[in-house]
């Protein structure tokens, strides 16, 4: 992941962190793609998205995680849980975390639950 991936991704985690949910994973790597961050939400195991734009010309970040996306997210997710068998039979939700405006400071925003899998 490039430099500013990582600065987007890390302020998506302290948001997170800092409304109470525990880190399970970061870039959990699967032949399917890509988990930013995996997690915990209470009992909810939640598989993080997280989106950045600077500009909503052709859609924001939430937008951008097209249906092909989504598929693609499932899957790996599905594998996640494969190799966490004791976080399978938690309840799973997807969210997204669209980050939007200045680079230097951009608006957060949380979409829980953002799609069903």
């Amino acid at each position: 992941m490039n430099d500013l991936g990582d600065r987007y991704e890390a302020l998506a985690l302290a948001h997170l962190q800092a409304a109470g949910l525990r880190l399970l994973a970061r870039n959990f790597q699967t032949r399917f793609g890509e988990l930013d961050l995996v997690m915990r939400d209470g009992d909810v195991v939640a598989f993080v998205e997280v989106r950045y734009r600077a500009r909503a010309d052709y859609g924001g970040g939430a937008e951008s995680v097209t249906a092909s996306k989504q598929r693609k997210l499932a899957t790996a997710a599905a594998q996640f849980l494969q190799a966490h068998p004791h976080l399978a039979s938690l309840p799973c939700r997807f969210d997204v975390v669209a980050l939007s405006g200045a680079p230097e400071r951009p608006a957060i925003n949380w979409l829980r639950n953002a799609f069903d899998a």
